[in-house]
């Protein structure tokens, strides 16, 4: 048994995971923490680990400032120590006095106590907060913190949660992470319905959990024959399940967000449809027989209401690549080609617009599908995805199923010119970098990236900005436009919110250009040249 107490437990468990980057660790110290603890501890852990937090109840605005209050800090003096350690919580964390008194109530305890915040006035929420912020040491006041922010995460991926449970109950992992997704709340519903009772799911909107894809490495051949595998189309939208049960229609984004309200559209496969289904696919914004740009479906992503010049200007369609269940039955267990029949069949009698199924390609050999892939983009996809004609459909990454293989993405040369520091473990560290590229003798600001480069690359950037920096702007740092970076990116489309007027895609430092300097950069007019026109008629 942990000799910890209470909320320790959780603040040992948060080290412990912090601390390892070992899987089997994790999983061991998870399954350990679950059986130490209550079934609503259990509860709230999993909620926690798998983003279900606690709506945020107290502004930042409001916890700077009583942290200021009770530091003597001025403002300049905490951002500046902000903005060094790179996240607010622990900021708030680090610069509190210790605690006055220690307590041991348990997480449930204070989660129902920032829960209890909510209606609250400001001087009330105040003596609440710091009367916590009293009685938690460090860790557990960055937990506390983190939880009031509704920032909570750890770097534990779901299928870490889903492998300690199976090892804590005996259950297989399959199980539990169908147990796992879906609209579950620790409000409404028990550890022991969620994970323990041997039951059908009474909840008809109940999805799947994906299967997810590893990338083709550099040799595709190693995968083996290519008559083996089938070959479709890798649609640059939104991952969605489309459920249909009991004549009602279910959509699902893989962030296990139901989104049923955003497409009014799939209203007519729920009508549509013989039979009860839940369809794998990609939510994809098309228009005159061809796909639209990702930023086009974007307009519609985070609109809670779709009006009518939304819906005319940016119509969806749901493109099916894989059925998991049929007339009320799991078929996941079913080879791919025979999931692929049923699917064709139940597409082909829906007969309806809205509801397509995924393109497949051929190919007699691996040169000629690169061949195919690399013209991918003239289709409006973004490569090709490979699959395993005889496999099952697995849960999470699984490997030997499903491959993606994408097209090659775009690269341009471009000057660094303002900076910001990361957070986390690279709070010390300019990682935020924002990059130009030439429009006659201006440097215009075109894309963000913060990944791509080692930290020994990323202390020399360091370096150079604090030795070139021209200007603050708060955080931010304009330093001298002498240092260029190779960007690689997926997709270019124009945007009047910028003042180049593009926006690319997934934009990551590719590598360190030491041998250009600044002037051979790329230009803005070789930038459009690489534009994808959206349609005229839109």
């Amino acid at each position: 048994m942990d000799s910890a107490r209470g909320i320790q437990r959780f603040a040992r468990l948060f080290t412990n995971l912090d601390q390892t980057t070992s899987t089997l660790k994790k999983i061991s110290y998870l399954a350990s923490y679950m059986e130490d603890v209550s079934h609503k501890d259990r509860l709230w852990a999993i909620a926690l680990l798998s983003g279900r937090r606690p709506k945020r109840t107290v502004s930042t605005t409001l916890l700077r400032e009583w942290t200021r209050e009770l530091t003597g800090l001025p403002e300049w003096l905490f951002e500046e120590s902000y903005h060094v350690v790179g996240d607010l919580a622990e900021t708030i964390s680090l610069l509190l006095p210790p605690p006055k008194k220690r307590s041991f109530y348990d997480l449930t305890y204070w989660i129902n106590y920032i829960r209890d915040l909510e209606d609250l006035e400001p001087e009330e929420k105040r003596i609440r907060v710091e009367t916590a912020w009293d009685q938690l040491d460090m860790t557990e006041r960055f937990i506390f913190n983190k939880i009031i922010t509704g920032g909570f995460r750890i770097g534990i991926g779901q299928k870490t949660v889903v492998k300690a449970l199976s090892k804590l109950t005996g259950k297989e992992e399959s199980q539990i992470a169908h147990r796992l997704v879906g609209s579950w709340h620790p409000d409404d519903t028990t550890y022991e319905d969620l994970i323990l009772e041997d039951h059908v799911f009474d909840d008809i909107s109940k999805p799947y959990p994906f299967l997810l894809a590893y990338p083709v490495s550099d040799d595709p051949e190693e995968l083996g024959d290519i008559n083996k595998f089938q070959f479709e189309y890798k649609w640059d939208g939104i991952r969605g399940q489309l459920i249909r049960r009991e004549g009602e229609l279910f959509v699902w984004s893989r962030g296990e967000e139901l989104v049923t309200h955003r497409y009014p559209e799939y209203e007519a496969i729920a009508r549509g449809l013989e039979k009860d289904v839940v369809l794998d696919g990609e939510i994809l914004a098309h228009k005159a027989g061809r796909p639209l740009p990702f930023q086009m479906l974007q307009k519609r992503i985070g609109r809670k209401k779709v009006g009518k010049k939304t819906l005319a200007d940016i119509p969806v369609v749901f493109v099916a690549y894989d059925i998991l269940e049929y007339e009320g039955e799991d078929i996941r267990h079913e080879p791919q080609e025979k999931r692929w029949r049923i699917l064709r069949e139940i597409v082909k009698t829906a007969g309806l617009e809205v509801l397509q199924l995924s393109t497949t390609v051929e190919a007699s050999s691996w040169e000629k599908l690169d061949e195919v892939r690399q013209a991918s983009r003239a289709h409006g996809a973004e490569g090709l995805m490979v699959k395993d004609r005889q496999a099952a459909y697995g849960s999470g990454r699984k490997t030997g199923i499903w491959w993606k293989w994408k097209v090659d993405p775009y690269l341009v040369d471009a000057v660094m010119i303002y900076a910001m520091r990361g957070h986390g473990r690279r709070s010390g560290l300019y990682t935020d970098l924002t990059f130009a590229v030439w429009d006659d003798d201006e440097l215009v600001p075109f894309a963000k990236a913060y990944s791509g480069l080692t930290d020994e690359e990323f202390r020399e950037v360091t370096r150079f900005v604090n030795k070139n920096t021209r200007e603050r702007f708060g955080p931010v740092r304009s330093v001298a436009p002498e240092l260029v970076f190779e960007l690689a990116f997926e997709d270019i489309v124009k945007s009047s919110r910028h003042k180049s007027g593009i926006a690319v895609r997934f934009p990551r430092i590719n590598r360190w250009r030491r041998d250009k300097p600044a002037n051979e950069a790329t230009t803005l007019e070789e930038l459009k040249v690489m534009l994808r026109e959206p349609h005229t008629d839109q």
